[in-house]
């Protein structure tokens, strides 16, 4: 009889034939697994809504046309404030991980801190009350970014200082200039850490300008707020279910984001 392998050789020999198939499966479930989820929830969603009955308070809440101009209006809000965090927050953060902007640091990073623990509702009608004669819109786009820069501010300052120094240091010793060095070799590295900070300000600032309604700027928490004005579980059920089905997606497409800018090797 031939000799019998041990049996922790053996245990190892079949998960080094399971894990292949594993990692062949895992960029599909990643990739398709979340939006048929998200699809199912949706369907499950008509379905239900479509067995109530409704009444004319209802029906109007539950137009398709209303709820499709409110879903762009949510995602033109949602737009807006991740393009201004990111306009702010990544080269702010750059800045201040270069040696001369050292003592802005614990400043800036209080300031950041600040408009993240004032609740969102708090800080929305602030600016309402402060800022009167702004539009509903600045007034909403205002309190969201200072709500969701300091993700990816941190995550910015963090990845560019855990970028090993010799290796700063050996592109010096090569005659690259500071901005070379910047440009080529520390932001690649750290682009995993910025892209976490992107992805987590992305879901934040989808959940949040659903308060958006509170100063009349309109977006998905219009159909929260009729669900809640009204007391219709079917009008708040919706909006709700909405709103988290708009967020995980987001999230789903910028772990897809995420995986495609990570630089090879990393």
């Amino acid at each position: 009889m031939p000799p019998q392998a041990p049996p922790a050789a053996a245990a190892r020999a079949a998960r080094g034939a399971a894990a292949p198939r594993s990692r062949r499966w895992s960029p599909f479930l990643r990739t398709l697994g979340v939006p048929a989820a998200l699809g199912l929830v949706l369907v499950a969603l008509y379905l239900w809504v479509s067995a109530q009955p409704l009444d004319r308070i209802e029906q109007q809440s539950l137009n398709p046309e209303y709820l499709v101009s409110r879903t762009i209006k949510h995602l033109e809000l949602t737009a807006v404030v991740s393009g201004l965090v990111l306009l702010i927050a990544v080269p702010l953060g750059i800045a201040l991980t270069r040696p001369g902007a050292r003592r802005f640091v614990s400043p800036v990073l209080a300031i950041a801190n600040i408009g993240q623990a004032v609740p969102s509702i708090g800080l929305l009608v602030l600016l309402a009350v402060a800022f009167i004669a702004l539009s509903v819109n600045t007034i909403a786009v205002l309190a969201f970014v200072a709500y969701g820069i300091l993700p990816v501010l941190r995550n910015t300052m963090v990845g560019l200082q855990q970028v090993d120094r010799f290796t700063i240091e050996a592109a010096r010793g090569m005659g690259m200039t500071r901005s070379s060095v910047l440009t080529r070799i520390e932001l690649p590295l750290a682009v995993p850490v910025i892209l976490a900070g992107v992805r987590t300000a992305l879901v934040i600032t989808t959940g949040t300008v659903a308060l958006a309604t509170f100063v009349g700027a309109g977006g998905l928490g219009d159909v929260i707020s009729r669900g809640i004005a009204s007391n219709k579980t079917p009008v708040l059920v919706t909006g709700s279910v909405l709103v988290a089905v708009l967020a995980l997606s987001i999230d789903w497409l910028a772990g897809l984001a995420e995986d495609y800018l990570r630089p090879r090797g990393l």
